[in-house]
């Protein structure tokens, strides 16, 4: 019975990611060109569906390109201070410690995923990274077990709860005013239904419905990865798939440089660092303190700002802080190059009066109950060609959320279906696994099979939570 699953997970799922692979090859751009190809499309029909002039739709285009400014630049410090934190000396040391824990090659895995799991619910970022280290050192350790696995394990993460968690592009933007574009927020109020328009951790993240489809999804992803791990001859390890470790990159290490000037002797002093690190702790412990609802003084800035001090503290001093910084921007291209073109592409959506004319198709076919599958299948087709939760949201939210309010269902349930969707989609769109890739010397079509069969399995899942647990809410929070 063991040889067969072992050949099962070694052999179809080996069979499906190189057939998946050679199609995504074939057949599908990088994601700048969706964005582009987007923005062309949604001018057209604004221009076909909404009645809307040239004129007034090039108008939209141009004043929205530039709204999500401070949003891009969140979403680029998400990543950037994710690394800042996983390359971090004490960090890295315990991942070296957990590395050289598990002996079984299945618990191997299973530890892998539980923390890219685990860690993505409090940052996307700081888990797609450290993930990805902890993969790759346990690749190092243990001879016997599957590095394709491992790896895969790495990135479940994000095609499971990271959407739904602490750092989720979509509930943080929905419960920050820097961050929600005005027309969105004048969307959610609806004439004064949800005051000042935004919503709050504690309708999305903090939901019990919403940790209750958490907690589901870490045990089904816990017993899909266990079973999906090769073993025996058909484990393959790192040395087998011609994998050769650079000790250069043991972030462990020690940099000794010496101080030629006093200038120099500050970047390799520590004082610096403790000091802003003790100012800005103590400027977000008295926010916390301060505030009425605990929960609202998680905001996206204030999210960032705990991440990059806690960052500042652990890399002890500035210059290893710059190296850091310097080796996580190079990450972020990406996000910088494509956001104001989905910025642009809500401008056109908000600004003709397509949202509401999308919003009404969505209600037509649609009531209070199937609405919530329904979105979820939308965002993880959409997903698929915009692999961005943030910038993605910023395009779906006008006429999701307004068929939303026609159909009298749960705004904020609204939001967390959306991010049961759009995350399912990064199992199968591989925009985000290039990082850790990189990190771990591997290729896409060394894991999508892994990451495809996660998908087959969760998709009906979470289309089953979405409809059942959102009965149990009640409109509009």
């Amino acid at each position: 019975m063991e040889n067969k699953k072992a050949n099962f997970s070694d052999g179809k799922l080996s069979e499906l990611a190189s057939k998946f692979t050679k199609w995504s090859q074939k057949y599908i751009p990088d994601a700048f060109i969706f964005a582009l190809l987007a923005t062309l499309t949604i001018f057209i029909l604004s221009i076909l569906i909404a009645n809307a002039t040239p004129i007034v739709a090039l108008n939209s285009w141009g004043k929205g390109f530039w709204e999500l400014i401070p949003f891009t630049m969140q979403m680029s410090l998400i990543i950037i201070t994710g690394y800042v934190l996983a390359t971090a000396r004490p960090v890295y040391r315990l991942i070296i410690k957990l590395a050289e824990y598990p002996k079984n090659p299945r618990f191997a895995v299973l530890i892998v995923a539980l923390f890219s799991m685990i860690t993505c619910w409090f940052n996307w970022g700081f888990s797609l990274i450290i993930s990805a280290i902890l993969a790759k050192e346990m690749g190092k350790r243990n001879k016997f077990v599957d590095y394709r696995a491992l790896a895969a394990a790495s990135f479940l993460g994000q095609g499971s709860m990271w959407a739904q968690g602490l750092s989720g592009s979509a509930n943080l933007q929905m419960c920050t005013k820097e961050s929600l574009q005005p027309t969105i927020r004048a969307v959610v109020e609806h004439g004064g239904i949800v005051p000042g328009g935004l919503i709050g951790l504690e309708h999305t993240v903090f939901l019990w419905q919403t940790l209750l489809t958490v907690a589901i999804e870490i045990i089904v992803v816990g017993v899909i990865v266990w079973f999906y791990t090769p073993r025996g001859s058909n484990a393959k390890s790192a040395k087998d798939l011609g994998i050769v470790f650079n000790d250069n990159d043991d972030f462990a290490k020690t940099i000794q440089v010496q101080a030629k000037t006093h200038g120099e002797w500050l970047e390799h002093s520590p004082l610096l660092n403790i000091i802003i690190a003790f100012m800005g702790l103590a400027y977000l412990t008295n926010t916390i303190i301060n505030s009425p609802y605990k929960v609202n003084a998680i905001t996206l800035n204030n999210l960032n700002f705990y991440f990059l001090m806690l960052g500042i503290l652990l890399h002890w001093t500035p210059y290893r802080l710059m190296q850091a910084f310097k080796q996580a921007t190079p990450s972020v291209w990406g996000v910088i190059l494509q956001f104001p073109f989905y910025a642009g592409i809500a401008g056109i959506i908000t600004g003709t009066d397509l949202n509401n004319r999308i919003a009404h198709f969505f209600v037509s076919i649609s009531n209070q109950i199937t609405f919530a599958p329904i979105i979820s299948i939308y965002s993880t087709i959409l997903g698929i060609f915009v692999p961005s939760g943030g910038s993605k949201w910023v395009i779906e939210a006008p006429y999701i959320l307004a068929a939303a309010h026609d159909l009298k269902v749960h705004l904020g349930w609204v939001v967390a279906v959306y991010n049961l969707g759009e995350a399912l989609a990064n199992l199968i769109q591989p925009f985000w696994m290039v990082p850790i890739l990189a990190i771990l010397g591997l290729k896409i079509r060394d894991v999508m099979g892994y990451t495809t069969v996660v998908f087959l399995v969760l998709l009906p899942i979470v289309l089953i939570m979405v409809t059942l647990l959102g009965m149990t809410l009640h409109y509009p929070l």
